[in-house]
């Protein structure tokens, strides 16, 4: 089962526009409608619906909450090998693998390139083989 758009929606297209995965189309001032196919059910869809119009997968309202209150992949540089797995899954382009610091340096790492562009869906953390990214609210 995917998120739902129900008939409260007055076709904003806020759920669209931060979709990280395109599963959410529709015409403005219209309701708009999920490709249960292509939803991940990272819930971003729900966060961003201000008029209560998005059910989640138990047919649950989704609740909005302030973008600023999102959460963002907190990533450990550290232990991260570069992999680019986490970065190719972004699909708000919001990752990054570094440079190198120096001439030689052999560890990059990816990184929170862009928060603006993050919207919170969790697809880095669930993509990561090492388990390296975890989500958090920042305040």
């Amino acid at each position: 089962m995917s998120y739902r758009i129900v008939d409260k929606c007055i076709g904003c297209s806020l759920c669209a526009k931060f979709c990280p995965v395109l599963a959410i189309t529709g015409t403005l001032k219209e309701i708009y409608s999920v490709n249960e196919k292509r939803c991940v059910e990272c819930g971003v869809c729900g966060r961003a619906c201000a008029k209560s119009a998005i059910l989640d997968p138990q047919g649950n309202t989704a609740q909005q909450i302030p973008r600023k209150l999102w959460p963002l992949p907190q990533i450990n540089t550290k232990q991260c090998s570069s992999c680019g797995i986490c970065v190719e899954a972004c699909g708000m382009e919001a990752l990054a693998i570094s440079d190198p610091q120096y001439g030689g340096d052999i560890h990059t790492f990816a990184y929170l390139k862009d928060p603006k562009k993050c919207v919170g869906c969790a697809i880095c953390t669930r993509k990561c083989p090492l388990n390296l990214i975890r989500m958090e609210a920042i305040s």
